[in-house]
């Protein structure tokens, strides 16, 4: 009697030492195997018994289907959740306010559609303003906020006075609100009476957002550079780099990329903000809006004011998220 090693061993009858194209594992097995075209020792290709061409490939195993089976039901069900769980807090919330005493008076006030008609073509003039007002400041912003970063990182004795007052900058302008440094630009600006100084209201708003914001977006910058390790910038030195072409090739790159969301948080913020220099004159589409409420006592002109912010700042937003994930994984490899 032969024991059970010799049953499972391959023998001379059988035509040479099994390979493992002959058999396929049992679906129990829990894994996928290759199938087919597997070279026999005992000489020629193993054909398939029905005689078609062998395909070579993985074959599912019974088990990992049912994994991937699984795996799709609990997402529909986890999505299916999801949406009825939302609609109705939606519908809740939509019972709430119109089951309220006052709600006919609010629906006349801010939800009146021959106002919203009328009012969208001027607010929307407006709103263009809006968006120049951020594209021309953005740039600004970015390039102030770099130079008062790099200016905070100077080390040498000679350099103290430049980072003291980039410091100071940083300090006074995160510290005053932004609706106050619009009134002091705006109005403090043209009094002054210097050669060349700005009179355009539009402009005089870009440059208070840029104070404003520069000193935000320096602070940014700042940590992102901070956050680079030392050894990086040893690394260059080491190679004969000076600081600033270590700073420029090696440090500053690694940097922005890292505070890029931040920063586009930021610019929401900014696209935001942009309303409040309707302070001092320039017809945005908040001053539009203005002008509409104060000649009709309704308030609808300031919801297409808001509409429209929210369809230019939401994508923005999401956008924003997107990178910070995607930061997040590289990270994570």
């Amino acid at each position: 009697m032969t024991g059970s090693g010799d049953r499972n061993r391959a023998t001379p009858a059988d035509g040479g030492a099994r390979t493992p194209g002959d058999g396929v594992a049992s679906p129990a097995d829990g894994f996928a195997v290759p199938t087919g075209g597997a070279a026999s020792p005992a000489g020629g290709a193993h054909a398939p018994a029905d005689g078609a061409a062998a395909t070579p490939g993985w074959v599912k195993s019974a088990r990992q289907v049912e994994r991937e089976r699984l795996r799709r039901r609990r997402t529909v069900r986890s999505g299916s959740i999801a949406t009825a769980s939302t609609v109705l807090v939606i519908v809740l919330l939509l019972w709430v306010f119109t089951a309220s005493p006052g709600w006919p008076r609010v629906r006349e006030t801010f939800f009146d559609p021959g106002q919203f008609v009328s009012a969208l073509p001027d607010v929307l003039s407006g709103f263009l303003l809006n968006i120049k007002i951020f594209l021309i400041a953005e740039p600004l912003i970015l390039v102030l906020g770099l130079l008062v970063a790099l200016a905070r990182n100077l080390r040498a004795p000679v350099f103290f006075p430049l980072r003291a007052l980039a410091v100071a900058y940083t300090d006074v302008f995160r510290g005053v609100p932004t609706i106050l440094i619009i009134y002091l630009v705006g109005f403090g600006l043209p009094a002054l009476g210097l050669q060349g100084t700005p009179t355009d209201l539009a402009t005089l708003g870009i440059i208070a957002l840029t104070l404003s914001y520069g000193a935000y977006v320096a602070e940014v910058f700042r940590a992102g550079i901070d956050s680079v390790h030392p050894s990086q910038v040893a690394a260059a030195r080491s190679l004969g780099l000076s600081h600033g072409k270590a700073m420029r090739y090696v440090v500053v790159p690694q940097a922005v990329r890292r505070v890029v969301p931040p920063l586009l948080n930021d610019f929401v913020s900014l696209q935001k903000d942009t309303a409040l220099v309707a302070t001092i004159g320039p017809l945005e589409a908040l001053r539009q809006a203005q002008i509409h409420v104060a000649s009709t006592f309704n308030y609808t002109p300031y919801l297409a004011a808001a509409l429209l912010f929210i369809v230019l700042t939401i994508p923005m937003a999401r956008f924003t998220d997107y990178l910070a994930a995607r930061s997040q994984r590289r990270r994570g490899q």
